[in-house]
């Protein structure tokens, strides 16, 4: 049974919700914004803040943290030299999310996903 678990599903197995979050944090990282839906929003923007407080340190570990989670090297180069002392002053809140309205297609609110 999964009682008081948190953790949004978005209906897929595991493997390809992993796979899902990472590629839509790698892509927020080199386009710094995406379109994307509301649930898949709110569910990568924790783990994307937890990512920049990482890339904030800019040390050889942290590079590796984020080299095991984002895709390219692009992306974890652009985390620790650009990203991480962009927001070397502030404690938080990096993201910010920006209502779109409904798709066409099925009507699922889809939302603007950018960093501050």
């Amino acid at each position: 049974m999964r009682h008081g678990k948190t953790v949004k599903t978005l209906d897929r197995d595991r493997a390809s919700r992993q796979a899902l979050l990472r590629g839509l944090a790698t892509s927020l990282v080199l386009y710094e914004k995406i379109k994307t839906t509301d649930a898949k929003a709110k569910t990568i923007k924790p783990i994307i803040e937890k990512h920049i407080t990482t890339a904030k340190k800019g040390d050889l570990a942290a590079r590796r943290q984020l080299a095991k989670y984002l895709y390219t090297r692009g992306a974890v180069k652009k985390m620790i030299e650009k990203i991480g002392p962009r927001y070397k002053d502030r404690q938080g809140g990096y993201l910010r999310i920006t209502k779109l309205g409904p798709r066409k297609g099925d009507g699922a609110q889809m939302v603007q996903l950018e960093l501050v």
